[in-house]
């Protein structure tokens, strides 16, 4: 009975080792940044930082109106006046730290919320492809120093097809597309 069961297990062994375990690999950057929920999130994103950045401003304006108000009428006040603008200022020069700390860390936190369902769309999409092909292991080729590639597979285009990403769109063509835009925002 021993015998049987080491003659079986040997066998398996065998056959295990003949058997060879399907790589594939995936530009994971690349289909994240051109999904077209990455689109929306830039744009959503764009639109927050603008506003960020008016409100900033706007404060900025503030303190520097009054500041100059301040030059200018500070010899003639008299110290109760002088003291009170210049707690005012004060007041004014820490709400704008404050916002400037504060903002950094809600643009962050938005950012990550926007861009965590197109993460897990990407890794699912992925894990559901390599597991229906039968892949072991999928490398994302950006991660990687090497790949040789006559014995992984590169699934980035049919990834890129499932997930609605247009053919003749690259990261060099976002590149120019975002360039464009913050060009467009500065005239």
């Amino acid at each position: 009975m021993k015998r049987i069961i080491i003659i079986a297990l040997a066998s398996l062994m065998g056959s295990l080792a003949f058997a060879q375990p399907k790589f594939a690999h995936v530009s994971f950057t690349e289909l994240v940044q051109l999904m077209p929920e990455a689109d929306q999130a830039r744009t959503t994103m764009a639109a927050s930082s603008k506003e960020a950045q008016d409100t900033y401003q706007g404060m900025v304006d503030e303190f520097q109106k009054k500041y100059g108000e301040y030059q200018q009428k500070a010899a003639n006040w008299t110290p109760a006046i002088k003291e009170s603008k210049e707690k005012e200022l004060t007041e004014i020069q820490q709400r704008i730290q404050e916002f400037q700390q504060s903002i950094q860390q809600e643009l962050q936190e938005q950012q990550e919320t926007l861009m965590a369902p197109i993460y897990k769309k990407a890794q699912e999409t992925v894990a559901k492809m390599a597991k229906e092909a039968g892949y072991v292991f999928v490398f994302d080729k950006t991660a990687v120093l090497y790949i040789d590639e006559t014995q992984s597979t590169d699934i980035t285009p049919e990834a890129r097809k499932l997930l609605g990403i247009a053919e003749d769109r690259t990261l060099e063509s976002l590149q120019a597309e975002l360039q464009a835009q913050a060009q467009a925002q500065q005239q």
